[in-house]
Parts: C-alpha cells; sequence; structure tokens
C-alpha cells in the first residue's frame, strides 16, 4: 500500500487502471514494436498513476493514454539506439491476436510486422498521432492534447505518417490470400522447391532474419526474388530437419510458429501483396517468442 492513500483509493486506482491496461498496452506496443518494453513501461504508468491526485483528473482513461502515450515517446529514443546496435537485424517481437486478450484494440491496424517496421522510421510523436487515429480512432483534438500540438498540426502527422506508409508499401494482400501464399511458401521452402518459390516471391521481394546473436540467422536482408528463392532453397535440408509446424494467429496475420521436440524454435511470416510475397520474416531470437 502507499504511504499515507486510503485502502479503497488505492482499490479504485487499481480497478481504474485494470479496466485501461488492454489499450495502454496497444498503445505502449505500437510504438515500442516490443511486448516485453510496453509491460516495462506500463510499471511507469502505474507508479505515476498510484500516487497521482486523483481528484485532479476528471476522465481517467484519458488521462492514463496522455501519460502512456507520452512516456512512449520518450522511451522510442532509447529503443531506437538499442535497435541500431542490435546484432543483425531486429524485428518486432510478435504478439498472439489469436484472441486479442492484451490488445484491447478495436481494430488491428498498426500490428502488423510490416508497418510496425515502417513505424520505426517515422518520427515519435508521428508515430504517436498516427497510433491514436488509426488504432483506436481517437479524434483530433484530444490527439492534440495528448502529444502538445494544436488540432491543425495533429491532423498534419497523421497525414504525414499515412503518405510515408503509402509510400512504402503496396496495397496488402486480404488475410485469406496472406494465409494461402504463407502456406505455400512454407510448404516450398521445406521442400526446396525453387520454381515454386520463385513463382510466389514478389520480384523485390526482401527476407529478413532476426537471430539477436543467439539464434543463427543472416545478419543483412537478402533481396530479390532469385538471391531469396535460392537462399531459402540452400537451407532446406538442414533447417528443416526435425521440425513441427503449428499455424497462429499474430499481429493480426498468419504465421507459422516452429517448434523442435515441443520447444519454440522460430517464427515464420510474411506480408504479401498483389505482386506476391513482399517481405519473407524469420523470427528467430528465442527471447522474441513467449507470447507465442
Amino acid at each position: 500500500m502507499v504511504a499515507g492513500v486510503e485502502p479503497v483509493a488505492v482499490d479504485h486506482a487499481v480497478e481504474v487502471f485494470t479496466e485501461a491496461r488492454p489499450r495502454l498496452f496497444g498503445i505502449a506496443y505500437r510504438m515500442l514494436g516490443s511486448a516485453i518494453d510496453a509491460d516495462d513501461l506500463l510499471q511507469e504508468v502505474w507508479l505515476r498513476w498510484q500516487t497521482y491526485d486523483h481528484s485532479k483528473v476528471d476522465n481517467p482513461t484519458a488521462f492514463l493514454a496522455t501519460v502512456t502515450t507520452r512516456l512512449a515517446i520518450n522511451a522510442t529514443q532509447t529503443a531506437r539506439v538499442r535497435h541500431e546496435t542490435y546484432v543483425g537485424q531486429w524485428l518486432p517481437e510478435p504478439v498472439d491476436t489469436s484472441a486479442d486478450p492484451q490488445l484491447g484494440a478495436e481494430r488491428e491496424a498498426a500490428l502488423e510486422f510490416a508497418v510496425l517496421m515502417l513505424l520505426e522510421k517515422l518520427p515519435a510523436t508521428e508515430r504517436a498521432a498516427y497510433v491514436l487515429r488509426a488504432a483506436f480512432d481517437y479524434p483530433y483534438a484530444q490527439i492534440a492534447e495528448i502529444v502538445q500540438v494544436s488540432e491543425a498540426a495533429a491532423r498534419q502527422l497523421v497525414s504525414r505518417a499515412r503518405k510515408h506508409l503509402a509510400a512504402e508499401r503496396r496495397t496488402p494482400a486480404t488475410v485469406q490470400d496472406q494465409r494461402r501464399l504463407l502456406t505455400a511458401f512454407v510448404a516450398a521452402a521445406k521442400s526446396g522447391d525453387l520454381a515454386t518459390l520463385e513463382e510466389l516471391l514478389a520480384a523485390d521481394v526482401v527476407s529478413y532474419s532476426d537471430g539477436g546473436g543467439v539464434a543463427r540467422a543472416s545478419k543483412i536482408p537478402v533481396v530479390g526474388r532469385d538471391r531469396v528463392s535460392r537462399y531459402v532453397r540452400a537451407f532446406a535440408d538442414r533447417f528443416w530437419a526435425g521440425i513441427d509446424i503449428a499455424w497462429v494467429r499474430v499481429n493480426g496475420q498468419e504465421g507459422a510458429l516452429l517448434t523442435v521436440n515441443g520447444e519454440r524454435y522460430g517464427l515464420v511470416t510474411v506480408t504479401a501483396s498483389d505482386e506476391g510475397i513482399d517481405q519473407v520474416m524469420w523470427l528467430l531470437n528465442p527471447h522474441k517468442l513467449a507470447a507465442v
């Protein structure tokens, strides 16, 4: 119990925070791309909330969302430095969205791996404005208050973010097509079927592998249909031996969870468009697989 705080007040603070937590986690995760970092940030939000003068708060949920977003804006600077010094390629930490128990989002926007990677490139305030609008449909007036800009500036931030994302991403395939292409890709990768791999991949496909210095993985992206297809075929015999596959729903998209003797080994997912598979993501860092 916090010194000097009545038990009833503490109970109420817990109740309010618990009810708001799914949305707060959804904001923090989209900003940071890491469930671990998001949980750590919410610990700081809780510490601030339980010692704050609640009589000064008219709307607790709005207050908590504001604190979370502002802390996340600051935290992105530290996260970016860590990602720049990360061993090999950094990919977002996946979260299980099969039932969306934690994220509590009204919609699954800004959860896909490809989008989270693009959000990394945006200024922190622009990223925050986009997340609040695209994922939670906050009104621009409230976004402006949270990120401390005018309403007109808030609209510009969201508009710029949408333009940046649109410029670097093709129109995504439907959920059904993404699932179909991933299933076909995994089958072709296991068998080393070069012709099928080339048929599935877009001409400018990029393959990303995240081993985090813990698991063996390519430290640089592999680019282009010919290079990616030959790269995947080259390790087909070694990589897939003894691996079992389970289909999971992560970050609002289909993923192939790889296990060996019941232990998580990796996660494979793809980003796709009308041109085929644009990105292949191999998440092999075991520290990022706990939530799957």
